[in-house]
């Protein structure tokens, strides 16, 4: 039986430090990017224990916006 509930991709962006973490948010809602504070998965080492999470088809606008903000990102996944 199939979930009536659309499966969606989700990425999650790593940084080295919670501020850099507090910046990245504060910089996408303003740009009305969907995003959700989250630890960082086991699977994924961050020097820092919260990431972000996206929608995955918003990867490209979330790598631009961030560096245009130039908020320092440890790194970014699409999550398994």
């Amino acid at each position: 039986m199939k979930s009536t509930k659309e499966s969606r991709e989700y990425g999650v962006v790593l940084f080295h430090t919670n501020s850099a973490a507090l910046r990245a948010e504060k910089t996408l809602l303003r740009h009305g990017v969907a995003i959700k504070m989250i630890p960082t998965p086991r699977e994924f080492s961050s020097d820092c224990g919260v990431s972000l999470r996206f929608e995955w088809g918003e990867e490209a606008r979330v790598r631009e916006l961030l560096e245009s903000a130039r908020v320092e990102i440890g790194s970014l996944h699409r999550m398994p």
